[in-house]
């Protein structure tokens, strides 16, 4: 049968006896459904209606709702710092303390906050400038500054913005170093010496203003001059070169000279300490000769004088090729000379001639004597 058809408990909204129906064609009573789907959640029956509906939810409940909530937000508080990071936790927005690498926890937000800090990472800040050395002149200097985070909490609360105050203090530190020294140290040999004034000064300004930033290293990239000036400055950097050039030609000229002046007069010193000797001995041996000449002279005289005179004809008339023969007058006589035989028996200009002194003109000692020429040097006009 349809559920529109007549009869009794026919229509589709009847509940049967007691089924809750305010009409035969009334809508359902939605009040007595809404009691009956709390009762279900609160696992009890329905009430009675003189009780009055109930608008909140079961105590159980909502506990657990909170405890669920207290959970969830105590959990928010673990966290995990890196191994290059520190943990800096802040308690109402100040500081509290400085955490490890590792788990950690705060009291959650709004308590307690964290932020971390990567202390291993190295930064770098470049700079270029022109700039007034000491000598009042221009220089274009740029240089590049590495530095990482020292201490966390310095970096965080200290300064409000430690880099801008590092590059702050490397354009005031670059500058104070520029200005205490001469154009030519910055462009030679002071290039390193610049950097590590500058390192220096940039750490003392930080440390002074307690940033937590550590320098770790100043490179000076580039010291020129200005553009405008820099084929005049070439030429003067390759005169002092040239300059540089000429003087070390010129010190190892002295140090070739030197020394071979040094041995000459060491030489001449020699050579006229043994001419010395030389004449010394000499003139002793004339001496000692013309004793014993007269010596023998007074025993007997003409055999002496004859003999002084056919040695010095000897050694006269040895160096020469004349020969000299003695015939009576008158006489004819064909003479046959071997003059080859007479060349080779001519001694040469540079032998010594023999001034042994003939026998029979023994010294006093007995053994014979030299009989040296005379001396030139020993001459008056040995200087001209």
């Amino acid at each position: 049968m349809a559920w529109n058809e007549p009869g009794p408990n026919r229509d589709p909204w009847n509940q049967g006896p007691g089924g809750g129906k305010r009409g035969g064609d009334g809508p359902p009573d939605l009040d007595e459904l809404l009691r009956r789907l709390k009762a279900r959640l609160g696992g009890k029956g329905p009430r009675p209606p003189s009780g009055g509906a109930s608008s909140g939810l079961p105590k159980g409940l909502i506990g657990l709702g909170i405890v669920v909530i207290a959970v969830l937000w105590l959990l928010t508080g673990f966290y995990v710092v890196d191994e290059q990071e520190r943990g800096v936790v802040m308690r109402f927005g100040a500081y509290s303390r400085t955490t490890p690498p590792g788990w950690g926890w705060h009291a959650p937000w709004p308590i307690e906050t964290k932020e971390l800090v990567n202390v291993t990472q190295v930064r770098q800040v470049n700079d270029r400038a022109t700039m007034l050395t000491k000598d009042e002149n221009i220089v274009d200097v740029e240089l590049t500054v590495q530095y990482r985070v020292s201490s966390a909490e310095q970096y965080l609360f200290s300064v409000d913005d430690p880099d801008m105050t590092l590059r702050q203090a490397t354009k005031s530190a670059v500058r104070e170093t520029v200005g205490r020294s001469e154009m030519d140290f910055i462009l030679t040999e002071g290039r390193q010496a610049v950097a590590d004034r500058t390192k220096q000064l940039l750490q003392d300004r930080l440390d002074a203003y307690k940033c937590g930033l550590i320098v770790t290293e100043v490179n000076l990239q580039q010291a020129q001059p200005p553009e405008a000036v820099q084929s005049a400055f070439a030429d003067a950097i390759k005169a002092r070169e040239d300059q540089q050039r000429v003087k070390n030609e010129a010190e190892a000229y002295a140090n070739d000279r030197l020394p071979r002046a040094r041995g000459a007069a060491a030489r001449q010193l020699e050579e006229a300490q043994a001419y010395r000797d030389q004449v010394v001995a000499r003139a002793e041996g004339d001496a000692s000769r013309f004793s014993q000449l007269v010596t023998e002279y007074r025993k007997a005289p003409k055999v002496t004088r004859d003999r002084m005179y056919l040695d010095t004809m000897t050694t006269v008339l040895s160096g020469t090729s004349k020969v000299l023969i003695d015939t009576k007058p008158g006489s004819n006589q064909m003479l046959y000379l071997p003059l080859e035989q007479l060349m080779k028996a001519v001694p040469k200009t540079d032998e010594a001639p023999d001034y042994s002194m003939p026998q029979g003109m023994a010294g006093r000692n007995g053994t014979s004597q030299q009989l040296l020429p005379p001396d030139p040097a020993r001459t008056r006009d040995r200087g001209r």
